[in-house]
């Protein structure tokens, strides 16, 4: 009979953040690099995304670290380049994580399409691919989500609600 690996549970720390559009949810690794941020009012949807990415996930109360508590609420005061100062590691089939990264790289005070982002890594013709791996997404703001829009210019789809989506569009002097 062969041996069966049991993978033990990855253990992080779950945090609160208050935000001015609700609770922020923070994971955190034992490195302290930010694992998934999403809304309180989505935390079975972060807790699946959890699950899909890594397996079996034991969350724990544990503040996150100073620092990345310090950005964010730095960055909701108004300080936009603060979340480029946080840590975070994800985990996600190769395609997702070329998403996420990409994501990173779009500046605060700016939307890009879909399609934009697709030609952008390389993939025009992956619109809809696209489009699921930012809605995979496990580190919301930080992996600014938010940013995508529709070709034509409208707000379509984001994981805590297009009212969040709206405040932090507008709180990063994009018009919408």
């Amino acid at each position: 009979m062969p041996v069966r690996s049991i993978k033990t549970p990855e253990r992080f720390g779950l945090d609160r953040l208050t935000t001015p559009i609700g609770i922020a949810l923070l994971v955190s690794d034992a490195e302290g690099a930010l694992r998934a941020l999403d809304w309180e009012d989505y935390e079975h949807r972060m807790r699946q995304l959890l699950r899909l990415h890594h397996g079996a996930v034991d969350l724990r109360d544990q503040p996150a670290p100073a620092e990345m508590r310090n950005a964010l609420s730095r960055y909701f005061e108004g300080e936009l380049g603060q979340l480029s100062a946080i840590t975070w590691r994800v985990a996600g089939t190769p395609f997702q994580q070329k998403v996420w990264t990409a994501l990173a790289q779009i500046p605060a005070g700016t939307t890009m399409s879909y399609g934009a982002l697709a030609a952008q890594i390389g993939m025009p013709k992956a619109i809809r691919a696209v489009g699921h791996a930012n809605g995979s997404n496990p580190i919301s703001v930080v992996l600014p989500c938010h940013r995508l829009i529709g070709a034509d210019g409208s707000l379509v789809k984001y994981g805590g609600g297009l009212e969040r989506k709206r405040w932090l569009l507008r709180h990063e002097g994009v018009e919408v």
